[in-house]
């Protein structure tokens, strides 16, 4: 008889361990008699990086599916509302070079082919011409009403959050509610049984544990999928250029100060900035490549960033912290009975928040697919490492695409254009889009990571030029052209009428949350 999988142990805390702990709990009624049992080991002496703050729109669901109340989440992990991602500087470097990718789609997606009319048709940039969101954006605008459904969304948002007190949340949510064993201890040694599956791990102060599955959430250590396993790492930075970052916390002038219901994400010589806004502060950060710039230069254009809203001597006071990655990911993901999530399985730059995003597809995707015993095991690893190839391959050329169209005159930004630099399949579709817009024949998953509609909003906010048809099709139809331009045009001016500022509305849940059921805030 085939051993049954029954005991899942996860190595590690963080976002990483304790997201993928409350699906799959949450999942496999790990709470109840019959249930899956899911263990989760946190080492008392790592501390967590907790630098990324922002999610897609799947962690509403996420979220959500847990069991955790939305009130609840924004109050504990001074979160906000995340809209898309603005991007600055990054085509030419002049005043006025901005677009956005926002979180929704444009208007008459799939319906109509908006590119053609937009190009002959307007001189406004395309996520305004397409999508009401960008607008919102601009007057820092939230996503919904106070009288809107928890998780419910009037424009489709992510979160801006605080990822130490995210992490303290869901450990916290996964003890009490969920039904996962906690032990807070170092793992010290290995165990392998039969066929080279891990049987057990010893700890300093529980002993051995044996389990059925491990999840290796210990970061870049990789204690199981690396250190023991020994899987290779496939860099990707003669990609990917940037290896480094500073990070600094950023108070605001005053407890009124708008919330930016969007990413900034600002261009400089060598790398960009990122801007993200909390309730009672903002994360920003300088992202780099070492090849192209040393760590001083790197400061200098933080602090020049950071001197457009605040003066000399209170960016003296700022305390500044170094990040260094090698941008990669495994060569397999699952091995045996082991699988990597979170940073154990792969690191890139945090351009577009693709990190949090990942670790969720990844426990869904366990969480679903989990094997009942281990004579299916090794189909599962197969499906599973096929799926999560597939989906590192789509992050690298997304964000590639976000360099290979600029025209700013840097060596940083010159090197990202060398075709050596650029991925086959993302250079294919660049030649394709010349002549027919991105599309959902273009991308072959379900659940993609990046949709057609994420590839038109950069593409074409680069300045990027697809040439009219030599033939019309359906989707050409100027008529229904006109049609969505005009039902965006009347969106636009309802929301700009009827929607809280972004702090607003926070302040609104916050005080009703602490008024009728207050939980303790990390």
């Amino acid at each position: 008889m085939s051993i049954p999988v029954k005991h899942i142990l996860i190595i590690g805390g963080g976002s990483a361990g304790w997201l993928t702990a409350g699906i799959i709990a949450a999942e496999h009624n790990s709470s109840s008699k019959n249930g899956l049992k899911v263990t989760l080991i946190e080492s008392p002496d790592i501390p967590t990086i907790g630098v990324g703050e922002g999610t897609w729109p799947t962690m509403r669901t996420t979220l959500q599916s847990i069991g955790l109340s939305e009130a609840q989440f924004i109050d504990c992990c001074d979160a906000s509302f995340k809209q898309g991602s603005q991007f600055i500087g990054w085509c030419n470097g002049q005043e006025n070079d901005h677009y956005y990718h926002p979180f929704m789609a444009p208007q008459g997606l799939g319906k109509v082919s908006m590119i053609d009319y937009w190009q002959q048709q307007s001189d406004m940039d395309f996520g305004h011409f397409v999508s009401m969101q960008p607008h919102i954006c601009d007057q820092h605008l939230a996503p919904k009403q106070i009288q809107t459904p928890e998780y419910a969304a009037v424009a489709n948002y992510g979160y801006h959050l605080d990822a130490g007190k995210f992490a303290k949340l869901l450990k916290q949510h996964c003890i009490e509610q969920l039904g996962v064993n906690y032990l807070s201890d170092n793992v010290t040694t290995i165990h392998n049984g039969m066929d080279d599956y891990i049987a057990s791990v010893t700890t300093n102060k529980h002993g051995q544990i044996s389990a059925d599955l491990f999840v290796d959430c210990t970061g870049h250590q990789g204690l199981l999928i690396a250190q023991h396993y020994q899987i290779p790492w496939l860099e990707q930075k003669s990609v990917l250029f940037n290896d480094r970052a500073l990070a600094v916390q950023v108070p605001y002038p005053n407890e009124h100060s708008p919330i930016a219901s969007h990413t900034k994400s600002t261009a400089h010589d060598s790398g960009w900035i990122w801007d993200i806004g909390l309730p009672s502060r903002r994360g920003i950060g300088c992202v780099y490549a070492s090849d192209y710039c040393p760590d001083e230069t790197a400061e200098k254009a933080l602090r020049n960033y950071l001197l457009q809203t605040l003066s000399a001597s209170d960016v003296d006071k700022l305390s500044f912290r170094k990040l260094t990655f090698n941008p990669g990911y495994r060569e397999k993901f699952w091995h045996k009975n082991c699988i990597a999530i979170g940073m154990s399985s792969g690191f890139i730059e945090p351009l577009e928040a693709s990190a949090l995003a990942l670790i969720e597809l990844s426990a869904k995707i366990l969480a679903k697919e989990m094997p009942a015993n281990r004579a299916i095991m090794s189909i599962s690893e197969q499906r599973y490492n096929q799926r999560f190839e597939y989906r590192w391959q789509r992050i690298i050329e997304f964000l590639k695409l976000h360099y290979v169209l600029s025209t700013r005159t840097s060596p940083f930004w010159q090197d990202n254009r060398k075709a050596e630099t650029i991925p086959k399949r993302l250079q294919q579709l660049l030649a394709l889009w010349q002549y027919q817009e991105p599309s959902f024949n273009d991308f072959s998953e379900i659940e993609e990571i990046f949709p057609a509609a994420s590839y038109q909003y950069v593409l074409y906010g680069m300045h990027f030029t697809t040439q009219p048809r030599p033939t019309k099709r359906r989707l050409d139809d100027v008529g229904l052209c006109q049609h969505y331009a005009m039902e965006r045009q009347q969106l636009t001016h309802k929301f700009l009428s009827g929607l809280p500022s972004n702090r607003d509305l926070l302040n609104q849940i916050k005080n009703q949350f602490n008024k009728n059921n207050k939980v303790q805030s990390f």
